[in-house]
């Protein structure tokens, strides 16, 4: 299952490693593809389960956030593992997890049954998720490596778009059940691939730390922190943020980051290395990753219902104009890849985020008379935007990192994406909910509203990761 390098000279390992990085891509971006899958494929089939399995619509959301929930908690603590017990190692189980989880899921005949296998999914999800970018480091020669981190961004982006378009075609053909079936041709070959391709020397750790020195209480309250969180952002969706249990909740994150922070600065072996976050690069990235990722969720959000509602187009052209905005993201990513290679990452991420502000700034614009040209206007603006900030982000932040960190810093740059799109989710959704009022009975003209009022505020957050990444470039010439 895991062939051992050749024990040629290094010459030959450089002859072959121009193959085996494409190889090594091609199962990196099946597993990363299926991760981003997990996130939303399901979404279209939740009306069909309500039905299936005779249960609420309230309840059979849980089948979406157990799976977000579980990620967004151990994205950073299974980083962390990865670089003390073997990334390589590690990935390969969270392969073998996903699909197991994914045939418990289409086996599944009670709806508790699908939540746990959804959970399981969403640990093998969060364990490709944090690795995947990490790879890119320890395989690709600086040179290439924007070109690898544009393809792994493209899947992102695929996986976003794809996931409602695959999603209604497989249940409509097959049935719910396929919507899970589908995962294990996929993992299976990524599996092949990653195993005879990757590298074992991967998994060489650079500074061996013996694994009871692994910090599990760190890791423990750093989930239930991230948990909390996110639970209390799903809730506020629906019950507006005034509601008990979302103050309940959110004071649980507080008290959880209070005590997670404590026991950081006493741990021998920290999760996180505080100091990691005087690192202007990491910090500033994770926080404008939260902001760009926010306002991209406002959009697969808030998107079809203003497509619907306000403009009146039949549910075909939605998906068909939806598919629009992550279809040129995924077609940028790699473009995106090589002018953070040719011209620097922080100055293709700057220009990414001002194209990207004022395509959220066009949205809010978005009104009956201008139709779907504004809106296909603004989408096309915020996508493309999006994939020449995400790409020479990773790159950037990537090339930053130290080798036994590596898996570390890249659980945090997909913990800030997937805290983004929680919290885009529900704060987008509040702030739309405010103005239309009652969804089911609202006017085109008040769902048309709703949609500039959200976008006022996701044209503010835009402009905010602008001008943080333009100091952040101010700081780095200033400091070379």
């Amino acid at each position: 299952m895991h062939p051992h390098p050749h024990p040629h000279g290094a010459a030959q390992a450089v002859q072959h490693r121009s193959i085996h990085s494409g190889m090594v891509l091609t199962g990196l971006s099946l597993a990363i593809l299926l991760s981003q899958l997990g996130t939303n494929i399901i979404n279209v089939a939740l009306p069909t389960l309500v039905n299936a399995l005779g249960v609420e619509f309230g309840s059979v959301q849980w089948v979406v956030v157990s799976y977000l929930l579980v990620v967004t908690a151990l994205i950073v603590g299974v980083g962390r593992f990865g670089d003390q017990l073997g990334k390589k190692r590690l990935y390969l189980w969270g392969l073998v997890i996903f699909m197991a989880a994914s045939a418990l899921c289409a086996l599944s005949n009670t709806l508790p049954m699908l939540i746990v296998g959804r959970a399981m999914q969403g640990l093998g999800g969060a364990i490709l998720m944090a690795l995947s970018f990490a790879f890119v480091g320890e395989i690709f020669p600086k040179e290439r490596a924007g070109f690898a981190m544009g393809v792994l961004s493209t899947m992102v982006s695929f996986g976003i778009a794809l996931g409602p378009s695959l999603g209604s075609l497989v249940l409509a053909a097959f049935g719910w059940q396929a919507v899970f079936w589908v995962n294990l041709p996929f993992g299976l070959l990524a599996f092949l691939l990653v195993s005879r391709y990757l590298p074992n020397a991967v998994d060489a750790p650079k500074h061996p730390l013996p694994a009871a020195r692994f910090d599990w209480l760190g890791t423990i309250l750093l989930a239930f922190t991230l948990g909390a969180y996110s639970l209390a952002m799903t809730f506020s969706g629906k019950q507006g943020f005034a509601a008990p249990i979302v103050l309940q909740l959110g004071l649980g994150a507080v008290v959880g980051l209070a005590l997670f922070l404590a026991v950081q600065i006493k741990a021998r072996a920290p999760l996180l290395k505080l100091a990691m976050f005087g690192n202007a690069l990491l910090s500033t990235s994770m926080v404008m990753s939260v902001l760009v990722y926010a306002v991209m969720m406002a959009t697969l959000v808030l998107g079809p219902f203003f497509l619907a509602k306000a403009l009146g187009l039949d549910t075909r052209m939605v998906g068909l104009v939806m598919t629009v905005g992550p279809l040129a993201a995924a077609i940028m990513g790699v473009p995106a890849g090589a002018a953070a290679d040719r011209i620097g990452a922080k100055l293709a991420m700057v220009a990414g985020l001002a194209v990207f502000t004022v395509g959220a700034f066009v949205m809010s614009w978005v009104s009956l008379s201008g139709g779907v040209a504004i809106y296909i206007v603004a989408i096309l603006l915020i996508s493309v935007g999006l994939a020449f900030f995400q790409t020479p982000n990773n790159t950037a932040v990537m090339a930053d990192a130290r080798p036994e960190q590596r898996g570390l810093v890249s659980g945090l740059l997909a913990l800030a994406r997937n805290l983004g799109l929680i919290t885009g989710a529900s704060l987008m959704g509040a702030l739309f909910a405010h103005a239309v009022g009652d969804a089911a009975t609202a006017t085109p003209d008040r769902v048309a509203d709703g949609m500039r009022a959200a976008f006022r505020v996701a044209s503010a957050m835009s402009a905010a990761a602008f001008l943080l990444a333009l100091t952040t470039l101010g700081q780095r010439r200033r400091a070379a």
